[in-house]
């Protein structure tokens, strides 16, 4: 399996289902699953029972996993939706690149 190229951080555009077009950053990446959590995008509803931490209980608003291949890394320099390379630079460490403008994304 490979790797994922969208790490916590990143801002993302979704390229595809219910939220279409949106662009927002990366909570969390979920690699063993190929997902990424996404801020903003596949909001769901939840029954949420009353607890020490939220007395009054009710319905809350989560974000849910969306899989890695509906969402597109926005390239920093050339503020794009991008595909990624990764290349090995001059100090032997690999880096994501912009398939796009050909810089260096982290």
């Amino acid at each position: 399996m490979t790797k994922m190229r969208i790490h916590k951080g990143d801002t993302v555009q979704v390229i595809s289902g219910k939220d279409k077009g949106k662009t927002s950053s990366v909570m969390r990446a979920l690699p063993e699953s190929r997902k990424v959590v996404v801020e903003k995008v596949g909001v769901v509803k939840k029954a949420q029972r009353p607890t020490r931490d939220n007395p009054s209980g009710g319905i809350m608003s989560i974000e849910r996993p969306v899989h890695v291949s509906t969402v597109m890394l926005v390239c920093p320099k050339c503020n794009e939706a991008t595909r990624v390379t990764v290349r090995v630079n001059d100090k032997k460490k690999k880096v994501r690149v912009c398939k796009k403008c050909g810089k260096d994304i982290d």
